[in-house]
């Protein structure tokens, strides 16, 4: 960060002001930092643009650190200012995570795969990973049919809605699993998502050992979804590729999707070096 927000958040910081310059000013640059983040992971959570005073509400931090560190933001393109004031992320922080995932080697062989996948299956798929308490869609495939799915790149939604989030956590002992879910289970917006966290874990765990899950209905309308872990040499579901698709096509041919997304998982599993058989 530069002086200007330094500054700012070194002045709230009563504690900071009272060490020495050397060791205040190390502390007022890492303050800074945090600020940043936690202006742009609030951005991010929500998923919507927000205005610098409920940003600042919702970061429990002074409004006029807040005005400092979004306005330094937007200078240096990491944050945008909406025509109507609000604040949304910048075109830079696009460009980094384009420059990240090119570097990963995993998320160019799942995406290959990805593409694979949705030709020989004839439907959308999607490469999925955990972020905490949910599941984000990290790549996504359309299919060739007029069927939309809702969820696109970028969109979390919580363990218990999905095949996918429940196989990122099925690697988990017994007893982390039923505490995650008791954290994080929510409703889901069709009513169908269970969330009994034994119950959620018991599917977790059979899920993961099976290598399928499969969810129907859950978190949309009619909207069904297969999937299959992608593990690390260590036994850990990084990742899921999944198939999504109309719920009553899912069960009409259920054993031709299964087979397609657990072959799709292992490939990506053998080709990261994760999986010698």
């Amino acid at each position: 960060m530069d002086g200007k927000t330094s500054s700012a958040v070194y002045s709230e910081d009563e504690g900071v002001a009272s060490e020495a310059h050397g060791k205040g000013a190390r502390r007022a640059r890492v303050s800074g930092i945090d600020r940043a983040l936690q202006v742009i992971d609030h951005l991010y959570e929500t998923g919507s643009p927000a205005g610098v005073y409920a940003i600042a509400k919702a970061v429990k931090a002074p409004l006029s650190t807040v005005y400092v560190i979004v306005d330094d933001l937007v200078e240096k393109n990491m944050l945008t200012r909406q025509t109507d004031g609000s604040i949304w992320l910048g075109a830079r922080l696009y460009h980094y995570g384009l420059a990240y995932a090119r570097s990963l080697d995993f998320m160019s062989i799942a995406t290959h795969e990805m593409h694979d996948l949705c030709r020989q299956a004839g439907e959308t798929v999607q490469v999925c990973g955990r972020d905490g308490d949910y599941m984000l869609v990290l790549a996504m495939a359309d299919g060739p049919s007029h069927f939309q799915v809702a969820s696109r790149v970028g969109t979390r939604v919580p363990l218990n809605w999905t095949a996918s989030g429940r196989l990122l956590v099925g690697h988990l002992p017994e007893q982390e699993r039923i505490e995650l879910f008791k954290r994080c289970a929510r409703s889901s917006p069709t009513g169908r998502a269970e969330i009994d966290p034994g119950t959620l874990s018991e599917a977790a765990g059979k899920a993961f050992e099976s290598r399928l899950s499969i969810q129907a209905g859950e978190s949309d309308y009619a909207v069904a979804c297969i999937a299959s872990p992608i593990c690390d040499r260590d036994g850990q579901c990084v990742a899921t590729i999944s198939i999504v698709l109309p719920e009553q096509k899912a069960f009409s041919d259920e054993n031709h999707y299964t087979a397609h997304v657990r072959s799709s998982a292992e490939r990506i599993e053998k080709l990261m070096g994760w999986r010698n058989r």
